[in-house]
């Protein structure tokens, strides 16, 4: 059977976008050699192209190439672009800017600039606080409606719970809104919950998830763990431990993030499982198999686990004291 004119249009752009993809990773490391995003920081958040181009000893010939350059960076994300302001130079139209994928350039593994990590970045930077709180806030409205839609039994029969690192809440007020005998709690640091909502059935904790844990029915932790190596997610699981009942009582752990290798075989899945692997080496962060999820478990003092691998890349976990 002949396919339609935009099946067949479609077809090629998924082929072009496959064919192509190197040139992103490319153009990925000539933002590095290039040290963009240290320019861009150098000039105080916000660079023009001719910054950059001084800055990176760019020849003047090759200048029209930097702008092509910066346009697939921007429009693949890596930085943003905006009207300069009218102070600058009128040929100057753009003023290029860090994003939070492009923060992650500005130093090595765990550290960004001044020997600051990811979230002691968040913590002095205002603005780069509400970019990354709204990038991770967007992500968990769209898997949480669909978790407390096909999935909430995994709520059921608790009443309370704690979302550690949960941000500015939009998990928790996902979980309350669909089970409002819920009692609803956030625990962050101190610089998320000053931006938190105050007009909220959910109450926010500012604390430190290495240091203590408030007690609940269930702990949830979305997309957290895999930010933080094994000896690191072992004490933040030991004082999730310490807050909840045993398990006869309803006490459990609930873990959103990736499982690799879990469930069907989906060669996209897998794929992207651990192509996540590979960037979130940029934090020193970690995708995990069944079996290093396991370790981390019983060595903090878990005695059982069960992996449901139904929201694409990722899992929904549970784990009981």
């Amino acid at each position: 059977m002949a396919l339609a004119g935009q099946t067949l249009l479609d077809a090629q752009l998924d082929l072009w976008q496959n064919t192509f993809a190197f040139v992103k990773s490319m153009a990925l490391k000539s933002a590095l050699d290039l040290h963009i995003a240290e320019t861009i920081q150098h000039h105080g958040g916000g660079a023009t192209l001719s910054q950059i181009a001084t800055r990176a000893m760019v020849p003047p010939a090759k200048i029209p190439c930097l702008s092509r350059l910066m346009r697939v960076l921007t429009a693949t994300g890596v930085f943003s672009a905006q009207q300069a302001p009218s102070g600058i130079r009128s040929c100057e139209q753009l003023l290029y800017t860090l994003t939070p994928m492009s923060h992650l350039l500005v130093g090595s593994r765990n550290q960004l600039r001044n020997d600051h990590t990811l979230w002691e970045l968040a913590d002095r930077d205002p603005a780069f606080n509400a970019l990354f709180n709204s990038g991770m806030e967007s992500d968990t409205e769209f898997i949480m409606d669909i978790v407390v839609n096909e999935f909430g039994e995994v709520f059921h029969g608790i009443d309370s719970l704690i979302d550690v690192g949960g941000g500015h809440g939009a998990a928790a007020h996902a979980i309350v809104k669909a089970f409002p005998h819920l009692k609803c709690s956030v625990l962050d640091l101190g610089h998320v919950v000053a931006d938190a909502p105050n007009d909220t059935s959910v109450h926010y904790i500012a604390g430190n998830m290495f240091e203590t844990v408030p007690p609940a029915s269930v702990i949830f932790l979305k997309w957290v763990l895999h930010d933080w190596n094994d000896e690191e997610c072992v004490k933040i699981l030991k004082n999730c431990k310490k807050a909840i009942p045993p398990r006869d009582e309803g006490g459990k752990v609930v873990i959103i993030d990736i499982v690799i290798g879990a469930g069907q075989s989906d060669k996209k899945q897998k794929e992207m499982q651990v192509v996540f692997d590979l960037f979130i080496m940029f934090i020193n962060g970690i995708e995990r198999d069944e079996n290093q999820w396991k370790k981390i478990f019983f060595e903090a003092g878990f005695c059982d686990y069960k992996i449901t691998p139904v929201l694409g890349v990722r899992s929904l976990i549970e784990v009981y004291p």
